[in-house]
């Protein structure tokens, strides 16, 4: 039987038409899509599916008519305005959206119709019109979303320490054509074998990890601690499956979409949250958020968005974060020293003795220094000096006449207060003062708070008039022997004037150290306190003159009694 021309072509077109549609039909099914929320037919698993539509791919491709920007696309593009992710440590450049993931926003945006695709004459029906607010939608809003849609090349990963070489992304995880990032380096739409359309499981951050290459975040706390919730308080980990800190890695801190924190895509928006949530007795074994409830502290909870990782040393912007003083990628649990960092503060930079700014702090005071070195501005209550100085950095110079030895040994070959092993060779941290207040020695250590001001770790009452004991001074009698110093043992009037006229350690001492601009001579860490001591009257000099092994003078007024000078 012959057939007719013009019958012969419209058969062919309908095999044709029926071994595309198969073709679809086939590798949607190879796939699994149909078992997986992207099935937006009324077979569809998800809550979000056609009300009638029973073909599973036309809501993306079609064997017709298709948009020539992808396989056989179903869907325009939107033409909304995107506002791509940023930070300070971004070193590429991410525009517009482009390829796969403008394809992908075409449904996540939420700007076209679930239903709006071009091979049909009408939306497909689904009860709403959009996709709705949810962890599905991305909106326009990229800032809160892993950058996409830009070139990563050899040259960004050089820039961006911690960065791959792209071209060992041989795996599941591929760039596209043009070597760009794009929404399926990370989702095969195809196929939810792993959660979230992930081309890979994220166990322990694997998929991240094929990027993001931190060297000293292997080993570290985050990456080896086995800590799970104890179920009180805020979940810490909401947006996973996963249920300890180990097989969360990145995702303690970090959310892909969606984050809290735009800029370097945390959890929270408010910094110290991304730490609290774990870092409060539940999840971490010692609560350091309690510890940020006290008298006096580092008030991390007082600015918010004003750190900038890699931020310029001066800081311009006063402001304290828990980052500033912790690299959350690379803190491990070990002790330290007076003289070695301790583990809770590796990787993180500083600015050394002499005012430079270095990547990676030595030692503990480096780190201290960045605020309280050349940025410093006058505290708010700290105590009136004859000398005044608010670098701290300059108050510890080794070329200073006097310092407690936190640089380097103590200049003072005589201190016999000095409580055994400590000898005049020893040093001290910053630490060794300003701590946890706590007697607990199981509690946590470090400068994050206490009920004493100025963050110190015993009570050092500086009051006029006070009443000496073992308490008021306890934070001097850690170091210092009570029993030397009122024996009078480093200075022959010590006991006189704590016990008798009940002046205070600080009258006399400024316990940092004295610069080497001062006014008197600067040993034994004399420098007037202006609240309790005034000029003598007689010729208006206020300072104190070392005559040799323990001799001096001193020119003042105290307690109305003038020292015109007071030989010692």
């Amino acid at each position: 039987m012959r057939i007719r021309p013009d019958r012969a072509w419209r058969l062919r077109c309908a095999v044709l038409l029926i071994l595309c549609q198969g073709w679809f039909t086939a590798l949607c099914w190879s796939q699994g899509i149909e078992n997986t929320v992207h099935n937006l037919s009324v077979s569809g698993p998800g809550t979000i599916k056609a009300l009638r539509e029973e073909r599973i791919c036309v809501f993306c491709h079609t064997p017709h008519r298709a948009r020539t920007s992808a396989p056989l696309w179903n869907r325009r593009d939107s033409t909304a305005l995107y506002f791509p992710y940023q930070s300070s440590t971004m070193v590429a450049m991410p525009g517009q959206p482009t390829g796969s993931s403008k394809l992908c926003l075409s449904c996540h945006d939420g700007t076209i119709a679930l239903g709006e695709v071009i091979s049909e004459p009408e939306i497909i029906s689904f009860g709403i019109t959009v996709l709705p607010r949810g962890s599905t939608y991305i909106g326009t809003d990229l800032s809160d979303d892993h950058p996409i849609s830009f070139v990563y090349d050899e040259a960004v990963a050089e820039l961006k320490g911690g960065l791959v070489n792209p071209h060992t992304l041989m795996g599941k995880v591929r760039l596209d054509q043009y070597h760009e990032m794009q929404c399926t380096t990370c989702h095969d739409p195809h196929t939810s074998q792993y959660e979230k359309f992930l081309v890979e499981d994220n166990h322990y951050s694997a998929l991240c990890r094929e990027c993001h290459e931190m060297v000293e975040f292997l080993g570290s706390t985050h990456d080896t601690s086995i800590a799970t919730w104890n179920g009180i308080g805020v979940n810490p980990w909401p947006h996973t499956e996963y249920r300890d800190v180990q097989t969360n890695a990145c995702e303690n801190c970090h959310r892909p979409h969606t984050a809290g924190g735009r800029r370097w895509l945390l959890n929270y928006a408010e910094e110290e949250e991304n730490c609290f949530v774990c870092h409060n007795g539940n999840v971490a074994r010692l609560d350091i958020q309690q510890e940020f409830r006290k008298r006096s502290t580092h008030p991390v909870q007082r600015t918010t968005g004003v750190h900038r990782a890699g931020e310029d040393v001066p800081i311009i912007e006063p402001h304290v974060e828990c980052v500033d003083c912790h690299n959350p990628h690379a803190t491990v649990e070990a002790g330290a020293t007076a003289t070695e960092l301790p583990g809770s503060l590796r990787y993180v930079s500083g600015v050394d003795s002499q005012g430079g700014f270095i990547p990676e702090a030595r030692f503990e005071y480096e780190i201290c220094f960045k605020c309280h070195g050349d940025t410093a501005v006058a505290p708010l209550f700290g105590i009136p000096r004859a000398d005044e100085q608010y670098n701290t950095r300059l108050e510890f110079a080794l070329s200073n006449p006097s310092y407690h030895p936190v640089e380097g040994p103590g200049r003072n070959p005589d201190v016999p207060s000095l409580i055994p092993p400590m000898t005049v060779d020893s040093m001290i941290a910053c630490t060794s003062c300003h701590t946890n207040d706590s007697l607990d020695p199981t509690s946590p250590r470090g400068p994050h708070g206490s009920r004493y001001d100025f963050l110190l770790a015993r009570q050092y009452e500086t009051r006029d008039f006070t009443v000496e004991s073992a308490m008021v001074y306890e934070l001097c009698y850690q170091c210092h022997s009570r029993t030397s110093i009122l024996a009078d043992e480093s200075f022959p009037y010590h006991r006189k004037h704590i016990i008798d006229e009940r002046a205070p350690c600080s009258a006399c001492h400024d316990p940092h150290g004295i610069s080497s601009g001062s006014t008197s001579s600067g040993s034994n860490l004399i420098n007037f306190n202006l609240l309790i001591v005034s000029p003598d009257r007689a010729n208006g000099r206020l300072e104190f003159l070392d005559d040799g092994d323990r001799k001096g003078r001193c020119y003042l007024n105290c307690h109305r009694i003038d020292h015109n000078p007071i030989w010692y």
